[in-house]
């Protein structure tokens, strides 16, 4: 029998997991910003630990995810080292990847923003995550409108937004509302104006080769039968009904009858009539992110090659609906943030680089204020509101001693820049209980187990006192720094020890 095996993409270092600590979130209220009461999240720090750090609370809760990883280019950008070698950029891809697909709700989407120079190597890599079978489309955004003076070869206009679900069989069908442009076709009104809107009128006819004798049948006009010149697009019976509706047109033009059928901006339900998306993105360029750039920080200070707020807005558009969580590992200038934030998304943005300051944030107060009018703000009718959260990612909980360390044989302590809230909170992410601030018993995992953390010296009597916080059909764990050696330990008990039992679970890299 021939030997089974799946096709993948592979590269040096593949194998190679990093153990990640999933570190907490430290609140700073002095760079947080508007209501208090907003959910909006924004975390400084590297976005492998912050979606690590994620991982508890929002699994299975973000309904749409879009990336602009670096591209991988060679080029060196202002904010961005873009240079990584193949193997290092795949595995960086790899390891943000599993996590986001996670972090989506089960009939969540995925968008990846990617030029040609990693498109058929990351399309490999998405098909092994997400599964081939969960692949949407490979979006072409025509990026511009002109220039490549400097082409040698081509002159490139385009990039690519690859498109992946979680499972495809939970995503509903796609739409968009209708664009401006269409909506000028639909100028003529009736009877059924108030519950359906303006019509527009649409050729009943179709010149479509797909032979279909049903379709082929006579429509009765005055004292004539009219017959389609290959066949109609409705059956018989739906004419039947719209031709009692009055939603048949009949147009007498140079001896020859035209029929045509009613379009209405709403359906007989009454809701709003939508268009299905393009693989053809087109009409949101580059240069228009450029200009909302300059118009927000300045041509000194303006993000380079940013994407126009009008292309994240028509993705949003087909992929949510209003309050749904909108997450972005790799934020940029913010135009995620500030697109889901005028469109009433919750939303999620990581950044490491000190663009986070100086341009996330200055552009999501002038949101907030509602003194931004560039991108979307008109469309959206954006006026202000809201606020967000930021976030930094704590340091690691243990750290090496540098006096007792060598090479070979490193010590660890726990980080003296924790506090005990922050001790009990890391150990809660860690061992995956929910931290509580309620009593002694610091977390919970389920209905029946519970954990403690201490830096006290483990006693018999402090072991009978924690006892009696739980009942006979229910578990404790424990973490202490110290602990006697003999106990008459109840069987719905646990100890472990910090450090030892924490480097078991995760590497602490003081650099990661």
């Amino acid at each position: 029998m021939a030997r089974q095996g799946k096709l993948e993409l592979t590269w040096v270092g593949k194998d190679e997991r990093p153990r990640l600590e999933p570190r907490i979130l430290v609140e700073d209220p002095a760079r947080s910003y508007g209501d208090p009461k907003a959910e909006n999240i924004l975390i400084f720090g590297d976005n492998l630990l912050a979606l690590k750090a994620l991982e508890q609370e929002f699994t299975s809760k973000i309904k749409c995810i879009y990336i602009d990883p670096p591209y991988n280019t060679g080029s060196a950008f202002t904010h961005y080292d873009d240079g990584l070698e193949h193997s290092i950029w795949l595995s960086l891809m790899r390891d943000r990847l599993e996590i986001l697909r996670q972090l989506l709700t089960s009939d969540g989407l995925i968008f990846c923003s990617i030029d040609n120079t990693e498109l058929f190597y990351a399309g490999v890599l998405f098909d092994e995550v997400f599964g081939r079978k969960n692949r949407i489309e490979l979006f072409v955004w025509k990026k511009s409108y002109g220039g490549g003076a400097k082409s040698r070869y081509v002159v490139n206009q385009s990039e690519f937004i690859l498109c992946y679900a979680k499972e495809i069989e939970q995503v509903p069908p796609l739409f968009l509302p209708p664009d401006e442009k269409a909506l000028r076709y639909y100028k003529y009104k009736d009877e059924h104006f108030e519950t359906r809107g303006a019509y527009r009128l649409q050729p009943l006819a179709t010149t479509s080769n797909d032979e279909r004798p049903n379709l082929r049948y006579p429509i009765k006009y005055k004292d004539q039968n009219i017959w389609p010149e290959k066949q109609w697009q409705w059956s018989e019976e739906r004419v039947k009904k719209a031709l009692d509706a009055n939603g048949i047109v009949f147009t007498e033009r140079n001896g020859k009858i035209t029929v045509s059928y009613k379009q209405y901006l709403r359906d007989e339900e009454g809701e709003e009539r939508q268009t299905k998306p393009t693989s053809i993105i087109d009409g949101f360029y580059t240069q228009h992110g450029t200009y909302e750039s300059v118009a927000l920080f300045g041509q000194e200070n303006k993000f380079q090659f940013p994407k126009p707020e009008g292309l994240l807005h028509y993705l949003l558009l087909m992929a949510t609906n209003s309050g749904d969580w909108v997450l972005d590992s790799f934020a940029g200038s913010g135009t995620t943030g500030a697109v889901a934030h005028k469109m009433g998304r919750r939303w999620i943005m990581i950044e490491l680089g000190e663009h986070c300051h100086t341009h996330i944030i200055p552009r999501l107060q002038k949101v907030i204020d509602g003194t931004d009018q560039g991108g979307i703000s008109k469309a959206v009718n954006w006026h202000g509101g809201g606020g967000f959260k930021y976030y930094r990612l704590a340091e690691s909980l243990l750290v090496r001693d540098k006096d007792l360390s060598t090479k070979d044989a490193p010590v660890y302590l726990i980080n003296p820049r924790y506090n005990e809230k922050m001790l009990i909170q890391a150990i809660c992410k860690i061992e995956n209980f929910h931290y509580r601030n309620d009593g002694r018993l610091h977390g919970v995992s389920s209905e029946s187990r519970f954990l403690h953390v201490t830096t006290n010296l483990i006693t018999q009597t402090y072991l009978d006192s924690l006892a009696e916080d739980i009942g006979l059909d229910q578990s404790l764990l424990i973490y202490c720094t110290r602990r006697r050696s003999n106990f008459e330990m109840p069987e719905n008990i646990e100890i472990k020890l910090i450090p030892r039992d924490l480097l078991a679970k995760c590497d602490f890299r003081e650099d990661a």
